[in-house]
């Protein structure tokens, strides 16, 4: 299989030793010794290289010299590996999972992602499992402790995601919670920390965990945080926490994960594994793969009560940066395309441009007399902002109307004007409701120990 992608050189080694894709191969190269499975070359990688899946869980390639010796192993591949390895070339079909229904119900919504992926050896690239079950495949100490049954409502890498796969999704967690079940949504990690904002909104007389967990590795890397994360967000639908969150590494190293507050909460780097950070708070609660939770801030306390869908929501909101030699006519030109509202990521306490030849104050006070809400927050992430410090920033919010956006970070404001404008038009209604703390968006003060570097 997929042996003809490899170059003739390393085709004639192959066929020499008898060797096959899926065989365990020894390979020696110089000093260095390396053994493991072979596996099929992708169509983008170099073709003169062999590729090797290690007892680890990692594929590496070897570049290939006439020197260089290849012989198929005696030594019997781990179990994991070879079954990781059949999945991996569709030799086997996901087995179906039994569960005890004596343990506690939870509903995996699964709808994509990195921890719904695994590599496509074809193109190189992650793509996503055919079926949700393969990940739980290969966390089989879940059945110890819960009864999991699998939704897929959709497929969708999370930079594709919008607001009516947001109410798609408030519909099916307020369906299974009301039916008993508890929730974990496994999702793409880009915009987790939108999609639990906006369920933080639509979910309204909630008392019950709604957690969404996410992984920053494929299930098919040896480092893979797939695993720790959905068994400690399995956990984390259990305990008696009654909030929308993510649970995610709270650390670089597998010891820990953490529950972080679906208002507070944001993606803070690239590729780490503990990018999930509670922003200007700290976390809900910390907890280990085995149920330790450890809760450290206040919290919503379960409660066996209905929930209820709030979905509306006003799409033509738009989230914008000031930065120097910004200029206000962005603002213009989307009203025209029909907006109706905007989130401003100011700069230290919220100011914008004020020169007079890109001055943003004259447009946002036209903009506030339409009725066309503009609400500003702090690009700074931390800290809140202020609207009676500078001069500059008593016309912004004073005489041009703009709403000061307290401490709520800049994509929860997104969220929730998106979410407020749903429900009404009317400016101080807006102004009321965007300065009025709903879901733990707005913390009463900033203080000082939830600066994280």
């Amino acid at each position: 299989m997929l042996v003809e992608n490899y170059s003739p050189n390393i085709r004639t080694a192959l066929k020499r030793a008898k060797i096959k894709v899926g065989d365990r191969i020894t390979v020696e190269k110089g000093k260095e010794n390396h053994e493991g499975l072979l596996m099929p070359r992708n169509d983008l990688g170099d073709k003169n290289a062999l590729v090797i899946k290690l007892d680890s869980g990692y594929n590496i390639g070897i570049g290939f010299s006439s020197s260089m010796k290849i012989s198929k192993s005696n030594k019997k591949e781990p179990t994991n590996i070879k079954e990781e390895v059949e999945f991996e070339m569709g030799k086997k079909a996901v087995p179906k999972l039994k569960f005890d229904s004596s343990k506690p119900p939870v509903s995996l919504i699964s709808t994509g992602g990195t921890i719904a992926s695994r590599v496509d050896y074809k193109t190189g690239g992650v793509r996503a499992l055919e079926k949700p079950e393969e990940l739980l495949m290969n966390v089989p100490e879940l059945k110890d402790f819960a009864n999991i049954k699998v939704i897929s409502p959709f497929k969708k890498m999370s930079e594709d995601m919008d607001y009516k796969d947001w109410q798609k999704l408030a519909k099916l967690v307020a369906k299974e919670l009301n039916a008993g079940n508890n929730v974990v949504i496994t999702h793409g990690t880009d915009t987790l920390h939108f999609t639990a904002a906006a369920l933080s909104f639509m979910l309204t007389n909630l008392h019950k965990p709604v957690v969404l967990v996410g992984s920053q590795r494929s299930i098919d890397r040896g480092s893979s945080d797939a695993f720790s994360n959905l068994v400690c967000a399995t956990h984390m639908a259990l305990s008696n926490v009654g909030e929308v969150g993510i649970c995610m590494h709270g650390s670089m190293n597998d010891d820990y994960c953490t529950f972080n507050r679906g208002t507070r909460v944001r993606k803070m780097h690239t590729s780490r594994r503990d990018t999930f950070r509670t922003m200007g708070d700290v976390p809900i609660a910390k907890m280990s793969t085995k149920g330790n939770i450890d809760t450290i801030s206040k919290y919503n306390h379960r409660k066996n009560e209905k929930v209820k869908v709030d979905d509306k929501f006003e799409p033509k909101v738009a989230l914008l940066k000031a930065y120097p030699n910004s200029e206000p006519e962005i603002l213009e030109m989307l009203v025209k395309k029909g907006y109706k509202g905007f989130v401003i990521e100011g700069t230290g306490f919220g100011h914008v441009p004020t020169d007079a030849k890109k001055s943003w104050i004259n447009t946002i006070k036209k903009l506030t007399k339409k009725k066309i809400p503009v609400v500003v927050t702090a690009q700074t992430l931390y800290g809140r902002v202020n609207e009676n410090v500078y001069t500059n920033l008593i016309k912004l919010f004073h005489d041009a109307g703009a709403i000061p956006g307290e401490d709520m970070l800049p994509e929860v404001a997104y969220v929730k004007l998106s979410w407020v404008l749903g429900h009404t038009k009317n400016p101080d209604e807006v102004k009321k409701m965007m300065l009025t703390n709903i879901a733990g968006e707005i913390t009463e003060r900033s203080v000082i120990n939830t600066l994280q570097v």
